[in-house]
C-alpha cells in the first residue's frame, strides 16, 4: 500500500485558496491534488485517478504548492525536449562542420563515414537512424541529380539540333 502524503496547515490553506479562486481547471486540480489525499486519505495514484490526470502530474502539482508556501520562486518546467540526445544541438552543429565543408567542395556525402565518426565522438554504438535524424534536424536532405549537366553548353546543343540531319538513315533490315 502506498504511503499517505503529509501536508502542513499552511499548505492545506493554500490548496483551499487555490480551489476557491481557481480560474482554470489546472488550478482547481492543483488545489484538489492536496485536499483529496488530506481529507480522504487517498494515495497519489488514487488522487490521479479521481482527477483524471497522471500520478506524476499530481506530484508535480503538490510540489508547486509546497514551493509556493515555502516562498521559493517557480522553477521553469524541465520536462519536455530531448532527454536521450548524445550531443546537444550546438555540439551536433560543430560535429557536422567538416562534413559541410566537404559537401561545399562538391564531395558526395554518404552516411557510413559520418556514422563511424559520430560513434567515435560519443564513444558508443548507435543505430544509423540516429545519424539520419541528426542530419534531418540540421536541415540536410537527400539531393537528387539535376536533369542536365552543370557544365553543358546550351548554345552548342541548340546549334546541333538546328544543323543535324532531320532523319537518320535507317540500315536495311535483313529479311529472312
Amino acid at each position: 500500500m502506498a504511503r499517505i502524503a503529509k501536508f502542513t496547515e499552511k499548505t492545506i490553506e493554500t490548496a483551499q485558496l487555490y480551489v476557491k479562486e481557481a480560474e482554470t481547471a489546472r488550478d482547481l486540480r492543483a488545489g484538489l491534488s492536496i485536499l483529496i489525499p488530506k481529507i480522504c486519505g487517498a494515495s497519489n495514484s488514487d488522487t490521479a485517478e479521481v482527477l483524471g490526470i497522471g500520478k506524476a502530474t499530481v506530484v508535480r502539482m503538490q510540489k508547486e504548492i509546497r514551493d509556493q508556501v515555502a516562498g521559493q520562486s517557480k522553477q521553469k518546467a524541465s520536462w519536455g525536449g530531448r532527454r536521450r540526445g548524445h550531443l546537444s544541438f550546438e555540439q551536433e552543429k560543430e560535429f557536422l562542420i567538416p562534413w559541410i565543408e566537404m559537401a561545399e567542395r562538391g564531395g558526395v556525402l554518404v552516411v557510413p563515414p559520418i556514422h563511424a565518426a559520430y560513434e567515435e565522438r560519443i564513444g558508443c554504438q548507435v543505430a544509423a537512424s540516429t545519424v539520419y535524424r541528426m542530419l534531418a534536424r540540421h536541415g540536410w536532405r537527400k539531393v537528387a541529380p539535376d536533369t542536365c549537366h552543370p557544365k553543358r553548353d546550351a548554345q552548342a546543343q541548340e546549334d546541333f539540333k538546328k544543323n543535324s540531319m532531320r532523319q537518320w538513315r535507317r540500315l536495311p533490315s535483313k529479311i529472312s
